[in-house]
This record gives C-alpha cells, sequence and structure tokens, in this order.
C-alpha cells in the first residue's frame, strides 16, 4: 500500500460538491487524456445526471461517469484511463460510463494528445481521484454507521463493515460523502492488488465505431451549414497573387468565393500556428459536390515568393526562422544534405578522443543513410465545422492540441476567449498532423466572412500536398577498429531538412569509449511536424542498420553485441548524460529473443532482422521474419517486446503495438513524398504508396516486461525500431545492405 498526499493538488485537483440527486462529484484536473462510455445501454441511469466539465461523479445508483477532457485519436485512452480510476474506487467496470468534456482551460491541465504522454502523465492524478473518491465513502459510511473508519472495507462499488454484517452501495452514502473534507492523504493499492489494471478491456466506443455512429466532425450537420474548400498553391515557394471568379460564381450551387488571410502580419506564431500557406481562395456552396466542381474551374494566379524571416514563439522563448525563397526540389536536397555531411558540425556529444582513435585505426566502415518527406495520410482528412458570429465563435473538430489554438484562433478573430467554443470530436487518425489546427482557423475566418455556418472540407489532393510533412533526413556513421578488430571508435554525422534527427545522448552513447556526435540542418520553405515518433523514427533506424554492420564486422551475434554494449553501460557507462536505462533496454532484448526463438533454427528460406529502440520513456524491440516467394517478399511474422511500465489496458497496448509493426513496415518499404520544382509528386493514394493488407506480416506476437514500474510511453516506441528491423531482415535475406528509405525499388512486395 502506498500513501498519497492530497494537499499538494486539493485546491485545483479534489474539490467536491453535493449533488442534488444525491451523488457525489470529485473534480481533479487530468494532466491527459480520459476514456469514453462503457455500455452505457446497459446501465440504469440516476433520475438526475449532471454532465459538469472534468469531474468524477457518482450517481445516486451508484453509476460513476467520468468526463474526459482529452482527445482521443485511436490510441486507446478512453478506455485505458477510467480504468485507472475505477481501479482505486474500487467499483464494478461495468458502472463506469465515460463522456468527452468540453474544452477548457480554466478546468484542466494539458488538455491534448501528444508525445504518448496521456497515461504516463495522468497516472498519479487519477489514481488520487478515484482513491479519495473510496476514502470519502468509507469515512461517509463510517460516520452513519457509527464505527472506525479504519474498520470499513469496499469491494466492486459496495461498502462493508463485517463485524456488524453491514454494507452499502456508493450510490446510498454519495450524498454524505459531498460534506466530508477531501483527506490530506489517501492510500492506493499495491499493484499485486490490482483487478481492473493489467486485464484487457475492450474499446469503450468499439461498438459505435463499426456501427457507424456519428462521432467525427465530418459526420456534423447543422441547418443552413454551407460546405467550403480552399485552394492553395502548386507549389512550395509561391504565393497567391490572383484570382478570377466571373465562371465559378455562376456555377449551380456556389454563394461566394474569396480570399483569407490566416494570420495577421504583426501576429507572432507559436510551434503549433505551423501553416505552409497563409494566402488561401475560398469557395463556398451548398453541397460538397458543388464546391468541388467549383474548384476544379477557378481561375488563381500564383506567383514566387521572395525570401523571408519569422519570428517564432515557444517553450524555449522566441526565435528567428529564415525561410528562403525558391522552388526545392528532393534531387537538390539529398545532395545538399550529403554536401553538409562533409563539413564541420556542431558537436553535439563528445567523450573520449574519437578523432584519435579514427586516426590511428586499423580499419573504418563508413555508411550513409537517407529517408525522404512523409505524408501523415490520415484516413480522415483536415475538415472542421465553424460558425462564428460578431460575438461567438463555434467550432467542432478533430485536433490534437486545442489548448495551443485557442489563443490563435482569439487573436485571429478578435475575440475573447469566452466568447469561443471549441469541440474535440474523435480523430480519425493523427499521430502529429493534426496538432497544427490551420483548417480550424480557416474554418472560422471562411465563416466569419461568409456570415453562415460552414464545413471545412479538405480533399485528399490538399491534405497530401499542403505540407507539415516528416522531414527528410540524412545521417553518416562511422567506426573504427584496432588492429585485433576492436571496436575503438563510433562517431555519428546527422541533419535533415529543415531539422537534425540526432538524439546525441541515447545508445550507443555511454556505452563506446570514443564516441563523438555531430548535427546539422538546412533552412526549407517546405513546411515540417511532428510525425509518429518524430527524429526518432529515421534515426533508429540507421543507427540499428549500422549497429548489425558492426556486430558482423565483430563477428558477433547481433543481440549479443548489443547486450555486450548496454552490459558496458551498466556497468561502467562513459559520460553523466545518457537518456537511456540500460538495465531495461537490455531487458526488451532479452526478451524478443527468447520469445523470437533466435537461437532455434528457423526454415532455411526465413531470414530474421534484430532492431530495439529506447524513446518516449520506453523501450521496444523487434525480430522480423522474411522470406522470398518467386521472387516476391512476405513477412510471415514479427516478434515484439515492449517494456512501457505497467500495462494498464493490455489488448489495448498490444494493438497499438501491432499497428506501430504495420504502419513502420509501411513506411520503410514504401513510404516517399518527393518534390519537383517545389511541387509533390504524389498527391493521393495512386501516386503515393500505402501497405496493403496483403503485405502486411502473417502474424505479430507482441510480449510485455512485466515490472511495477509507473506506466510509460506506448503509442510512439514501437514504431521506430521497425525500420532497422526491416533493413536487417533485407540483407540477411538478400546480401544486399538497404541504406535509403525506402526500399521498395530494390524488392517486389508478395500483393
Amino acid at each position: 500500500m502506498t500513501l498519497i498526499q492530497t494537499s499538494f493538488n486539493r485546491r485545483s485537483f479534489l474539490k467536491t460538491s453535493a449533488l442534488a440527486g444525491g451523488g457525489i462529484l470529485i473534480s481533479f484536473s487530468w494532466l491527459a487524456g480520459c476514456q469514453p462510455a462503457v455500455n452505457e445501454e446497459l446501465l440504469t441511469l440516476p433520475e438526475e445526471w449532471y454532465s459538469l466539465n472534468g469531474f468524477l461523479k457518482i450517481g445516486e445508483n451508484g453509476v460513476v461517469t467520468i468526463y474526459c477532457p482529452n482527445p482521443e485519436f485511436g490510441q486507446g485512452v478512453k478506455t485505458s484511463m477510467p480504468m485507472i480510476v475505477a481501479e482505486e474506487l474500487d467499483i464494478d467496470w461495468k458502472k463506469v460510463i465515460v463522456e468527452q468534456a468540453p474544452f477548457n482551460t480554466e478546468i484542466y491541465k494539458r488538455q491534448l494528445s501528444g508525445g504518448s504522454q496521456s497515461i504516463r502523465q495522468g497516472w498519479s492524478s487519477l489514481r488520487m481521484a478515484g482513491a479519495s473518491a473510496r476514502q470519502m465513502l468509507k469515512e461517509a459510511a463510517a460516520q452513519a454507521w457509527g464505527v472506525p473508519v479504519e474498520e470499513i472495507t469496499t469491494e466492486e462499488g459496495m461498502l462493508f463493515h463485517k463485524p456488524t454484517e453491514k454494507t452499502a452501495g456508493y450510490g446510498e452514502m454519495a450524498s454524505a460523502a459531498a460534506n466530508i473534507e477531501v483527506p490530506k492523504e489517501v492510500a492506493l493499492k499495491d499493484v499485486k492488488d490490482f483487478k481492473i489494471v493489467g486485464t484487457s478491456r475492450k474499446n469503450v466506443n468499439g461498438k459505435d465505431i463499426v456501427t457507424g455512429k456519428p462521432m467525427f466532425s465530418m459526420d456534423y450537420n447543422k441547418e443552413g451549414m454551407l460546405i467550403a474548400m480552399i485552394v492553395h498553391p502548386p507549389a512550395f515557394g509561391k504565393k497567391f497573387k490572383s484570382f478570377d471568379d466571373a465562371a465559378v460564381k455562376s456555377m449551380p450551387g456556389i454563394k461566394d468565393v474569396f480570399t483569407i488571410k490566416l494570420y495577421n502580419d504583426s501576429y507572432e506564431k507559436s510551434m503549433f500556428d505551423t501553416a505552409t500557406f497563409t494566402e488561401l481562395v475560398a469557395i463556398v456552396g451548398n453541397s460538397t459536390w458543388e464546391v468541388m466542381n467549383a474548384k476544379k474551374a477557378i481561375n488563381v494566379e500564383w506567383e514566387d515568393f521572395d525570401s523571408y524571416k519569422e519570428t517564432w514563439g515557444g517553450f524555449g522563448g522566441t526565435r528567428q526562422v529564415d525561410v528562403p525563397s525558391g522552388l526545392e526540389s528532393s534531387e537538390d536536397h539529398y545532395k545538399e544534405m550529403e554536401s553538409y555531411s562533409n563539413t564541420s558540425a556542431k558537436v553535439a556529444r563528445k567523450d573520449g578522443n574519437p578523432e584519435e582513435a579514427f586516426k590511428n585505426a586499423a580499419k573504418i566502415i563508413e555508411r550513409t543513410y537517407s529517408a525522404p518527406f512523409l505524408a501523415h495520410n490520415t484516413m480522415e482528412p483536415m475538415n472542421c465545422f465553424a460558425e462564428v458570429t460578431d460575438d461567438h465563435a463555434q467550432l467542432a473538430g478533430p485536433l490534437q492540441a486545442p489548448e495551443f489554438l485557442e489563443n490563435t484562433l482569439s487573436a485571429r478573430l478578435g475575440m475573447p476567449l469566452d466568447k469561443i467554443d471549441i469541440e474535440m470530436t474523435r480523430m480519425g487518425g493523427g499521430f502529429g498532423r493534426r496538432a497544427y489546427s490551420h483548417y480550424m482557423i480557416e474554418a472560422a475566418l471562411i465563416s466569419q466572412k461568409a456570415k453562415a455556418p460552414v464545413k471545412l472540407m479538405y480533399t485528399r489532393e490538399d491534405d497530401m500536398t499542403y505540407g507539415i510533412y516528416r522531414p527528410t533526413y540524412h545521417a553518416k556513421y562511422r567506426a573504427a577498429f584496432d588492429e585485433n578488430n576492436n571496436l575503438t571508435a563510433f562517431h555519428v554525422n546527422a541533419g535533415g531538412i529543415p531539422e537534425s534527427p540526432l538524439h546525441a545522448n541515447r545508445f550507443p552513447a555511454g556505452a563506446i569509449d570514443n564516441y563523438l556526435a555531430e548535427q546539422w540542418a538546412i533552412d526549407s520553405n517546405i513546411t515540417i511536424g511532428a510525425f509518429r515518433a518524430p527524429r526518432s523514427n529515421f534515426i533508429a533506424g540507421a543507427e540499428q542498420s549500422f549497429l548489425d554492420e558492426i556486430a558482423e564486422e565483430l563477428g558477433k551475434d547481433p543481440i549479443d553485441f548489443r547486450l555486450e554494449l548496454l552490459e558496458r553501460a551498466i556497468s561502467n557507462p562513459v559520460g553523466e548524460r545518457n537518456d537511456y536505462d540500460a538495465a531495461r533496454y537490455a531487458g526488451v532484448l532479452e526478451l524478443v529473443k527468447e520469445k523470437s526463438g533466435w537461437n532455434k533454427e528457423t526454415d532455411a528460406n526465413i531470414h530474421r532482422g534484430v532492431s530495439a529502440y529506447f524513446c518516449h520513456n520506453s523501450y521496444a524491440a523487434h525480430v522480423l521474419e522474411v522470406k522470398f516467394t518467386n521472387g516476391k517478399l512476405e513477412i510471415p511474422k514479427v516478434t515484439t517486446a515492449i517494456d512501457c511500465g505497467i500495462v494498464v489496458n493490455p489488448d489495448a497496448a498490444a494493438n497499438m503495438a501491432q499497428g506501430a509493426v504495420v504502419d513502420g513496415i509501411g513506411n520503410a518499404l514504401f513510404g516517399q513524398l518527393s518534390l519537383k520544382n517545389g511541387k509533390p509528386d504524389q498527391n493521393n493514394f495512386d501516386r503515393y504508396k500505402m501497405i496493403r493488407f496483403s503485405e502486411a506480416p502473417k502474424e505479430i506476437d507482441v510480449h510485455f516486461v512485466k515490472n511495477e514500474i509507473d506506466p510509460t510511453g506506448m503509442g510512439e516506441p514501437p514504431f521506430p525500431p521497425v525500420f532497422g528491423a526491416v533493413a536487417n531482415a533485407l540483407y540477411k535475406a538478400t546480401g544486399k545492405r538497404h541504406l535509403n528509405q525506402p526500399f521498395f525499388p530494390d524488392i517486389e512486395v508478395l500483393g
């Protein structure tokens, strides 16, 4: 049993008030996301039901509702988070309902989904809320029965006093409990006593999803609502010049055509104000079909823009950003990155004397890895409902970070925050793309100018050519060996357009005496943004591919070689800035080695590659199998091991790992957004290849390291090491190292 102080959070996290219907309300600040309703149709709701922001409420019949402040885009927090509350509350899971809370920064903290932080940052506050409610119910029962509170026990929503055989449901004591002062400290359950956390629970929105119940903003409809679409420049480096709307305005169903300017000239952007094209043409009409036809017919003239500087605000203060002019091409990007990698770069970390080690090396191996821009390609393209009047703005849309949008909307609309309401709808995919909510501002400006409610719809082509891509990256690795073939030095030089992917203090830093990490970046007018496991999604594959080459050069098994390095980092680490736990890192490698049968003989036609990585506070390793049948690639099985601390909902966690594996394989084999003269070569799925069902692994076997460490990230950590596992398996099968993503030009996938 753990005692936890509530006094630190008493005012902001735990406030109580009596419900008119006899229930108890417990308000607390969520540091992350929550969950939706569970089998609502099976529950008898209280006579009076309150839907108040940020509250855990108990009805007079014992039913519990938790309002979820954080948006859900498929990561499963709307199931996992209420499990945590229900665990400490000691309630029957079948009596829990969770509803989406409205956006309200005065009540909630970190009302966003991103960075694989929802469960990690919400763990303590969610447990505290459930445990505090349970303690107050116990005290209410003790007072009612005239017995010591220490003699009261709970189980699945019931209160017991065994000496007198008295019992009561939570609902019977809820009204009295509301008048009891919040305890200064509460006892949390021991992990060994968990009954809900650690057990698999089905997605609470699963039925609604598969039966097509409206949950997305694309489903949003309101009487008098118009459809809006945008027209943006056809190439990066271009801007709006003029348009001729004469032919368009006479087309059936078209109400208006005008330009909008996303930001005022004096506005200082913040990190999530990223937008590629800030002056757009908007077309407003009665129906999607009519507006799409007008969009094809409109005549817009564009022109090149000159280079300029922008001032950006952010977590680290203000910074100047150079935006160059010109129409960029991928072919030039790769040449420029190669040139940068051959010049001196900024030293991010240096251990020992790597220069001397390379100078005296008997042998040096060097490899260069690269990867292209990637588009997010969410299943649901960007869209938003907006109704803006002179004194109020209502928006509904799929967004990951509403609290970063709120101030931008207020500044742009010239409207105070208390006049702006943002409804968070379920997202049809995200992993970073929906953190950049320019489409919400666009919808608001269009509604304001059209003086009508509108639903802004992006076509797939709009979405794919708008930017906010995963950057294009480049990394050069070198390893030095002495005359006895011992590894003596390790050097990584990594950069990209327009950022570097380097994480200088991650493995193998801390495991090699002579270590050098350098980084650089090249300015670009192509906008980039967070993509599943930012930066890690490239550097992990490059690093893990190179570690396999070193292992081969040393004549060592790839897993054993990594474990040797990690043992050094455990027993005698180099440096003091290593940001990973070497023992936990080794743990996932040992687990995946065991579960994959790494040392057992397999079918001679099956070739296996291994890869492991640490990011977002968690550790993941994969062993991926490939085989070629009549010259075509198959992936029979992937074995995955993950250490993310306590696993709240094993089925949901396994689903995220499986999705990461499929996502990683698809991007490694096919993912590519290339440009020529500023224009994307791919603008829809006929040219941007996505992985098909037949190309996915036939089996993905997921295992978790069992421990009692507080939960850490799960959505992003399994993704980065997939790229290296694919590359290493392909090498075993073909004898060729795959250094440049995507790999598909060199192989044919079974389909």
